[in-house]
């Protein structure tokens, strides 16, 4: 995880749900997209100048700082598109980000694929939004790397914990979501320090207000998209080993 996801809200809808006070360093409005994949761009919410929240768009899948060229950074970031928070802060290619450059990925759900055993068949898609029809906020990194000619790309990680109740019966990974009230701290660039970062990821409770069900494996393709990639499906009796 988390390897697809989907984000059906504009622009300004992603302001009102995450408050962002400030401009917008977006340049344009990503287009509504029900299969979100690596490498994509993609909206973050980070810290303002005047502690607001700002947007901004990015690439999914950070790119490491020690790329040389655009071969090495497109390698390098279809590499990273998540950052485990177990060893995020160690990590060399995301270390530096996790210590300066922190943000929030706004999507309306995401996509897993069932590999524990438990109601569904390995590898059955499964949806996963929030309960109460609001935007998901994933936890994240981000980073700008400069190419050789000077072009500055910006792109960002989704931070992933172990997943927890019900969760961890699709599949054994899920996206940090943070509490609300954290969201500042984390955003904040003037948190640096370690242990407190580490200390803000520790979240009892990660799975609650989430709902998820079975998909059509029409996910499976990029080249599908499209609201029907999300409408629940039926399934027969669950199948065991047993």
């Amino acid at each position: 995880m988390c390897g697809r996801f989907a984000l059906s809200a504009m622009l300004t809808d992603i302001a009102e749900e995450f408050s962002t006070l400030e401009s917008s360093d977006s340049p344009w409005n990503l287009p509504v997209d029900w299969n979100i994949k690596p490498t994509q761009d993609i909206y973050i919410i980070k810290a303002g100048e005047n502690q607001g929240r700002r947007i901004d768009v990015v690439s999914w899948g950070l790119i490491a700082p020690w790329s040389k060229n655009g071969v090495e950074a497109q390698r390098s970031q279809s590499q990273a598109i998540n950052a485990r928070f177990e060893s995020v802060h160690e990590k060399p290619t995301f270390k530096r980000a996790f210590t300066t450059s922190r943000c929030l990925v706004p999507a309306s759900g995401y996509y897993e694929w069932a590999t524990e055993l438990g109601r569904y068949k390995s590898k059955q898609p499964v949806f996963i939004s929030r309960a109460d029809s609001h935007l998901l906020a994933f936890t994240g990194i981000y980073s700008s790397w400069s190419s050789p000619e000077g072009v500055i790309r910006k792109s960002a990680a989704i931070i992933t914990r172990p997943a927890f109740g019900d969760l961890a019966k699709v599949h054994d990974r899920m996206p940090l979501f943070l509490p609300r009230e954290r969201w500042d701290e984390w955003l904040d660039p003037g948190n640096n320090e370690m242990e407190y970062l580490r200390s803000l990821m520790d979240v009892s409770k990660p799975d609650e207000g989430l709902r998820y069900w079975p998909v059509r494996t029409l996910v499976n393709s990029i080249r599908n998209n499209g609201a029907e990639l999300i409408e629940p499906l039926e399934l027969g009796e669950p199948e065991t080993l047993f």
